[in-house]
């Protein structure tokens, strides 16, 4: 399953918006097989922040673990916000 960030805009930020893209997303979620790979793509983003993607990755990260990968992104705020997310979380996303 490829979950497309731009569906939920192309300026991604803050808590409440993060958490609220997850919910809207979640049904979505519930159809993945025990063994599907979920991936982000990052593809039209233009701006992402640490509150928003927090509430939106980490959970994921969490629920998921090593079946969740995001695809490598160019993008300067996204390559910034997934450097701040992993040093304060202390996890490691998998980046393909």
């Amino acid at each position: 399953m490829i979950i497309q960030l731009k569906k939920f805009g192309l300026t991604l930020t803050s808590r409440q918006l993060g958490k609220e893209a997850l919910l809207a997303f979640a049904p979505s979620l519930s159809g993945a097989g025990k063994k599907e790979i979920i991936e982000v793509d990052f593809d039209g983003v233009n701006t992402f922040s640490p509150s928003w993607g927090d509430e939106f990755l980490t959970p994921l990260v969490k629920k998921y673990g090593a079946r969740f990968i995001l695809k490598r992104s160019g993008n300067p705020s996204v390559v910034a916000t997934l450097e701040f997310l992993e040093e304060v979380n202390g996890y490691k996303f998998k980046i393909e």
